[in-house]
């Protein structure tokens, strides 16, 4: 049983640390072995009104509860260190376990080739002009959508419509992925106030594929930030690639959704410009607009812990790194850098390069 253990996180280290190449795996595991994986879990999850995250979660942490009261138990009756010892060697044997199922379930995802190797490069360079027109379009493209998004919204049910599902599929054409994936249900979960806290708008559960949300979304966020944990669901867990291709799917899934897109746009733009154009960019925007902004404002400022989520973004930046995503929370923000880099044909559809054209 030592040896097994031994073995079993000597073999996490040696996954965690070797490098695999990415054309590898681009073809056997997010092509071939993942996107089946994907729709049985994803299908099943899907199945239950509550998430499965939160049973991983619960069952995890009373685990842990029983190892390390037996352990302290243990070492108070033998008075010696042998029990806590082989406490961590079971924690560790555990971590290492949890390990390599998330890289076998959705991990390995991270180290993929990346979406921007898929399309020709756009000649103009990334200046401050280009990124300021480009939200100055945002803000033209809010104002025109601002209506007709508010009087037929999505009505909390995003994985069910039509419109998304149909534009999310159609995106994933575009982009050059060779299998449909199947949308994920958008759930509570019970790290909801966590949610609330670090300013999270959602993720996705790597251990059972399905999508938890924020549950202060407001109706218009809801349908970027679903199409955004969908395209993890596709095995793009690069954030930057996620926002990219949530944002191609809302501009061609109705009303509703192109709102939440170009609303996205806007605000990352923003939020990466200096003082004098993010003034310029929310004087762009009109009333009704700009309410909604006020009001995402208003809900991020609501219950969040400023500690907290410095601590928590902190955490998910080393994340990412450990994953090889070198940028870190950076990667949310290099969308626009994959936007102006990309070149696109009319409405919106990248030009892929010849090795990644099927029809």
């Amino acid at each position: 049983m030592r040896v097994l253990r031994g073995g079993v996180v000597a073999l996490a280290v040696v996954a965690a640390l070797v490098p695999m190449p990415a054309a590898l795996i681009e073809r056997w595991y997010s092509n071939t072995l993942y996107p089946p994986m994907q729709r049985l879990l994803t299908s099943l999850t899907n199945l239950l009104p509550f998430a499965f995250f939160d049973i991983l979660i619960v069952a995890a942490s009373v685990a842990v509860v029983v190892i390390a009261a037996g352990a302290v138990g243990a070492v108070r009756r033998q008075r010696r260190a042998a029990p806590a010892l082989a406490a961590l060697g079971t924690l560790a044997t555990a971590v290492a376990t949890v390990y390599l199922l998330f890289l076998l379930m959705w991990g390995l995802n991270y180290r993929r080739v990346p979406i921007a190797d898929r399309f020709e490069a756009a000649g103009d360079s990334l200046s401050r002009q280009a990124v300021l027109q480009l939200g100055l379009e945002a803000a033209a493209r809010v104002n025109d959508l601002h209506d007709a998004a508010h009087a037929d919204p999505m009505a909390g049910d995003e994985w069910r419509a039509a419109p998304l599902r149909n534009a999310f599929a159609e995106t994933e054409r575009l982009i050059g992925d060779p299998a449909r994936i199947t949308p994920g249900r958008l759930k509570t979960t019970l790290a909801g106030p966590y949610f609330r806290w670090a300013s999270v708008d959602g993720m996705v559960n790597p251990l059972g594929l399905e999508v938890l949300v924020n549950p202060d979304l407001l109706p218009f966020e809801r349908p970027f930030v679903a199409a955004h944990e969908w395209a993890h669901l596709a095995g793009h867990a690069d954030e930057s690639e996620a926002n990219f291709i949530g944002w191609l799917t809302c501009v061609r899934g109705g009303a509703a959704a192109a709102y939440s897109g170009w609303m996205f746009l806007h605000w990352q733009i923003s939020a990466e410009v200096g003082p004098d154009d993010r003034a310029t960019l929310g004087k762009a925007l009109s009333d009704g607009a700009r309410e909604d902004v006020n009001a995402v404002v208003a809900r991020l400022r609501r219950d969040q812990w400023p500690a907290l989520q410095t601590a928590g973004w902190a955490v998910y930046d080393q994340y990412l790194k450990a994953n090889r995503v070198d940028n870190g929370i950076r990667s949310y923000s290099a969308v626009i850098t994959l936007l102006l880099r990309t070149r696109f044909a009319a409405d919106w559809v990248p030009v892929r390069r010849a090795p990644f054209t099927r029809e």
